[in-house]
């Protein structure tokens, strides 16, 4: 899945560090998630499970403090047959500087299939303009999809 391709990478704003996460990320992980996510987050259980779950592309961005900046999970769904990409966020003190595009492109190198899906927020404007500047289209629409009961729109790309 994942191999020597990690490195550090460099970026105009400052230097970023890519690597695999794993459960020892798992608390550093939750926060991240619940400060960009704060209603719907993974909990610590499902964060283990994204680590520990075969397949799955589990990639993080640390600065050269070594703080996590940005973590990327996605692979098999379980009994889906399909390629997710189960979350993707960036720390709001690392936001606009282009990481979402790097971790997305990285993630994507990681997933195997033809397809990858993906959900996001029907208010996220932002990532929606990502992922739709990135090759995906739209599916549908989740209605009440999210804890809250905002919608999610199921988003698709299709790679050659």
């Amino acid at each position: 899945m994942i191999g020597s391709e990690l490195h550090t990478s460099h970026f105009p704003y400052g230097e970023y560090r890519l690597a695999r996460a794993s459960w020892r990320d798992v608390f550093a992980l939750h926060r991240l998630e619940r400060l960009i996510f704060p209603g719907d987050a993974y909990s610590y259980p499902e964060l283990l499970a994204l680590l520990v779950w075969p397949g799955m592309a589990n990639l993080k961005l640390v600065d050269r403090h070594g703080r996590l900046a940005a973590f990327f999970s996605g692979g098999p769904f379980p009994g889906g047959g399909r390629t997710w990409i189960m979350t993707i966020g960036v720390h709001p003190e690392h936001q606009r500087r282009g990481l979402a595009w790097r971790l997305l492109a990285e993630g994507e190198a990681c997933l195997a299939g033809p397809t990858i899906y993906l959900t996001v927020r029907a208010s996220n404007r932002r990532a929606y303009a990502l992922y739709a500047q990135n090759g995906y289209i739209q599916v549908r629409v989740k209605a009440r999809y999210y804890p809250d009961g905002e919608d999610g729109i199921e988003m698709r790309k299709d790679r050659p």
